[in-house]
């Protein structure tokens, strides 16, 4: 059977259709494009939540552990200082007390010497006019000679004549009147003081004036 010619409206109806066919499958891309944006967007929006709320029991645990390894250190660093302090605490205390042994071993010799040099200085004060000059010549060098030797291991004499009385150093054995002098003034030296690297051996036994009535 021989196929009938179109006519110009069988075109324009076949165009027609050709052209809704084409919106129709631009509609269906369309709205399965704008479909997949909705699912991702709405996978997104699922996920927000639960990046939020995530918890993680490791690393709470690992980070207590580092707060209390940082505060272990903390503690015995400051042990540490403390107990450097205290070893130069020590150290400090010993060699001060070595010093001080070092500087007041001779004190009882010392004492027990003094009474020797006394009477050495009573024997010239005393020692009559008459007397040789060799024997006294002889003494004042022994005298001499035990100074010397104190005075090598930091012995010094306390000779106060004239100065303020200070019960520090000085034992006042008597105070006596004197219009000529201020009140507390050392008169006399009865026995002189000595001292050890500034430290007293014994006071200076003194007469103190006082004013006068």
């Amino acid at each position: 059977m021989a196929k009938e010619p179109q006519t110009p409206m069988d075109d324009e109806l076949a165009r027609h259709e050709h052209e809704a066919e084409g919106a129709e499958q631009a509609a269906e891309k369309v709205a399965e494009e704008r479909l997949m944006e909705g699912e991702l967007e709405g996978l997104i929006n699922d996920d927000e939540p639960l990046e939020g709320n995530v918890d993680n029991p490791e690393a709470e645990m690992l980070a207590a552990q580092v707060g209390e390894l940082e505060q272990s250190l903390a503690d015995a660093k400051d042990q540490a200082l403390r107990a450097a302090a205290e070893a130069q605490n020590v150290r400090r205390r010993a060699e001060q007390e070595a010093e001080k042994a070092r500087k007041f071993a001779l004190e009882k010799f010392v004492k027990e010497l003094l009474p020797v040099v006394d009477s050495l200085e009573k024997a010239l004060e005393t020692m009559e006019e008459g007397a040789s000059e060799i024997h006294r010549e002889g003494v004042s060098m022994t005298l001499k000679m035990q100074l010397d030797v104190l005075n090598k291991f930091g012995v010094e004499s306390i000779e106060p004549h004239g100065e303020p009385f200070d019960p520090q150093v000085h034992e006042a054995m008597t105070m006596v009147p004197n219009p000529d002098l201020d009140p507390n003034t050392v008169m006399d030296v009865m026995q002189k003081g000595y001292l050890l690297n500034g430290r007293l051996v014994r006071p200076a036994m003194v007469v103190v004036s006082k004013k006068a009535d």
